[in-house]
């Protein structure tokens, strides 16, 4: 009579987005069978990749046996499905991307794209990273951030409220307020 089958786990997806830039070296890591054994350790059953207009083609698999099922894919007209399936989520470092999975609430790691000329992207995911909200990672150190990986150290993002800013923006400017 009991028909359950207690093998099936619920899915816990990781995505891994590169929004429109060509960021492989991510791609490249999160593809190799370290990244994704661990993230299978953890207890993530599926890795969805953004690939963006990278070149490198990430291996697909079903997750048949001891390991993640894998897909991936270029564009999307939006990722916020992805994101709020998402269990984890390893973003680059573009605030649109950082500042929509942290209003999310989901578990982030940025990693920031060492290859960027006068990358500031780094400067917002470090300060962040600093402030509890995520981890911050390079291709080199995401295994290492991975195993590391602590819901216990993050403190929620709380978004700031830009209406006094606007107010005294438009005062400075000559507008009138309502």
């Amino acid at each position: 009579m009991d028909d359950i089958d207690d093998s099936i786990k619920p899915e816990r997806i990781v995505f891994v987005t590169v929004g429109t830039t060509c960021f492989d070296a991510l791609v490249k890591v999160v593809d190799t069978p370290e990244v994704k054994r661990e993230l299978f350790n953890k207890g993530y059953t599926q890795l969805l990749i953004q690939i963006g207009r990278g070149s490198y083609i990430p291996t697909k698999s079903s997750g048949e046996g001891v390991c993640l099922a894998v897909d991936y894919f270029t564009f999307s007209s939006s990722i916020a499905d992805n994101l709020r399936s998402a269990s984890l989520v390893i973003s680059h470092a573009g605030s649109g991307s950082i500042f929509e999975t942290l209003q999310l609430r989901k578990l982030l790691i940025v990693v920031v794209n060492e290859d960027l000329m006068d990358n500031h992207q780094s400067e917002l995911a470090e300060e962040l990273a600093e402030r509890k909200h995520l981890f911050c990672a390079s291709p080199q150190t995401l295994l290492h951030t991975i195993k590391a990986l602590s819901l216990d150290t993050l403190a929620p993002y709380h978004p700031g409220d830009a209406r006094p800013v606007a107010k005294l923006m438009n005062r400075f400017l000559g507008f009138l307020e309502d």
